[in-house]
């Protein structure tokens, strides 16, 4: 079960007229705060069994099983938002992005409503591990902004390719993927060395086939699995050229 509250800020009046009010100072606005939570449909048998499963999760076990299953279903009510909507600003969502997280038990209308019996506010590093990188991602940010350097289209069709796959939209990968390959190939065909090309020319017919098999339906187990490797491949690669240009 998904349920969703806005909490946190007065309501705006509308303003009046189309101009809008005339301002002296750029004062703060308050924004409101969503909360999300997601309650599993089977319950506990008592609070006793409850205590006992959240003690063992703090005593050593991996919240993050339980935290990515609810971003999962959030991002699958965004997917459809995203469709039903017709916008295309509607992106999925990460734990890192959140402003708490809490793994909890209780009665199933007071946790909609954001109470708990007892619950865990898991701290910010628990929720993800965080990379450690050689890109030096920062200086490259400026070099983008400063229009030193340009965003290859390859980049983001990667990146696109790779939310779906996180999120389990496994058909959208497909068809990502392929345009991603072929913009990478193009994009970077003097700058590929020889194996790393051979590797993505090789890659070229079976996400052709996953592709032709996602556009009738779900590719199927092993598509999958080549379309996943595929992607590995293609970033693997621009993660080689972004080492070699921090």
């Amino acid at each position: 079960m998904l349920v969703l509250a806005t909490l946190g800020a007065p309501e705006r009046r509308r303003l009046r007229g189309r101009r809008g009010p005339v301002v002296q100072g750029a004062e703060p606005e308050p924004v409101p705060t969503s909360r999300v939570t997601v309650i599993t449909p089977e319950p506990f048998p008592d609070r006793g069994h409850g205590e006992e499963w959240l003690e063992r999760l703090r005593a050593g076990g991996d919240p993050r099983t339980h935290v990515e299953a609810a971003v999962s279903v959030v991002n699958r009510a965004l997917h459809a938002h995203r469709a039903a909507r017709a916008d295309p600003s509607a992106r999925d969502v990460t734990a890192d992005q959140a402003l708490v997280v809490r793994v909890g038990f209780g009665g199933g209308e007071a946790v909609a409503e954001g109470r708990f019996e007892q619950a865990w506010e898991l701290p910010g590093g628990r929720r993800g591990a965080a990379r450690r990188s050689m890109e030096a991602p920062d200086e490259r940010f400026a070099t983008l902004l400063g229009a030193r350097e340009s965003v290859l289209v390859c980049e983001e069709l990667l990146l696109r390719a790779r939310a779906d796959l996180n999120a389990g939209r496994t058909r959208e990968a497909a068809l990502q993927a392929r345009v991603a390959l072929e913009s990478l190939l193009s994009e970077l065909d003097g700058a590929l060395g020889g194996e790393g090309r051979t590797a993505l020319e090789a890659d070229r017919k079976p996400v052709g086939e996953a592709t032709n098999a996602a556009l009738r339906g779900p590719p199927g187990e092993e598509l999958d699995e080549v379309v996943k490797s595929a992607v590995g491949r293609m970033e693997a690669v621009l993660r080689t050229r972004r080492l070699a240009s921090a």
